[in-house]
């Protein structure tokens, strides 16, 4: 008799496993009708590069030594995984449908609403020397139109066709950066554009921020042709001569650790989402 209950016990909560599977794959079933996909599309950015066919929301996930690739994209956010030269060959697929996707956006969007939200808190001083650090490439900048071309950063990086497609000065904006600038420029802090661009990209890089609607009064601090230190040596001394300048870096935002580490990082830092390259 007791087996006998015990058997329905067991039949019971089988029977409620399997409902409760059935609801919950329900709820994260992919949508299927055109109508759907169509008006999920019109919600993300024009398309630079086609979607490649994946499975879920991160894709047929591809591994690295026995990591997933969405575990390998949390190391590289997170600063754990380090001196990385290129994105694990199986991960190409799944970078590229991150950064595609709408995930990358969205990421973006919670970095640029914590900005914000910050600059609304700040009880500024008003005397022009308030200022906020940018960095360029995948945070002013996207050079997705590049990436998509050469594997998401799974193929080593080539410095003369990447120098060629930046003298185009055609990369498209990151809209949730533009946003974080207009509100700065709205409560009188100024942008500093900071980048590890050589100074003989000055031209194309100002003539690109322009034509993306990155307008006002800018500085822009490239980085001389004969530097030979890291990106951390250059940034934070640039930082450092600001401060000596008698300016207050109130914030700081990049899409590579190097953009925010070093002394004086600024008042508050943000890091953008970028498993394509680092940059040490």
């Amino acid at each position: 008799m007791a087996m006998a209950t015990k058997m329905l016990l067991l039949l019971a909560a089988v029977a409620l496993l399997v409902a409760s599977s059935g609801a919950w794959e329900i709820n994260i079933h992919m949508p299927s009708s055109v109508a759907t996909v169509t008006a999920m599309e019109e919600a993300m950015a024009p398309m630079i590069h086609a979607l490649r066919p994946m499975l879920g929301s991160g894709g047929q996930l591809g591994s690295r030594a026995g990591v997933a690739c969405d575990s390998w994209r949390l190391g590289v956010e997170a600063h754990n995984v380090r001196d990385w030269k290129t994105v694990p060959a199986s991960c190409e697929g799944y970078v590229g449908h991150y950064m595609l996707g709408g995930h990358y956006r969205r990421d973006s969007k919670l970095v640029i609403d914590e900005a914000i939200s910050y600059v609304d808190s700040l009880k500024l001083a008003g005397n022009g020397k308030e200022v906020w650090v940018f960095d360029v490439d995948e945070t002013t900048l996207s050079n997705l139109p590049y990436y998509a071309t050469h594997g998401f950063g799974a193929t080593p990086y080539n410095w003369t066709s990447f120098q060629e497609y930046a003298r185009q000065a055609s990369a498209p904006a990151l809209p949730e950066t533009k946003r974080l600038y207009n509100k700065l420029l709205s409560v009188g802090i100024k942008p500093v554009i900071l980048t590890g661009r050589r100074e003989a990209q000055r031209t194309a890089t100002i003539t690109n921020l322009r034509r993306q609607g990155f307008s006002g009064s800018m500085a822009v601090l490239l980085k001389p042709a004969e530097f030979k230190g890291s990106s951390v040596t250059f940034k934070s001394g640039e930082r450092l001569k600001l401060l000596y300048a008698g300016y207050d870096i109130v914030g700081n935002i990049g899409d590579q650790w190097s953009d925010i580490l070093g002394t004086p990082e600024g008042a508050r830092t943000f890091k953008l989402p970028d498993p394509m390259y680092y940059i040490g």
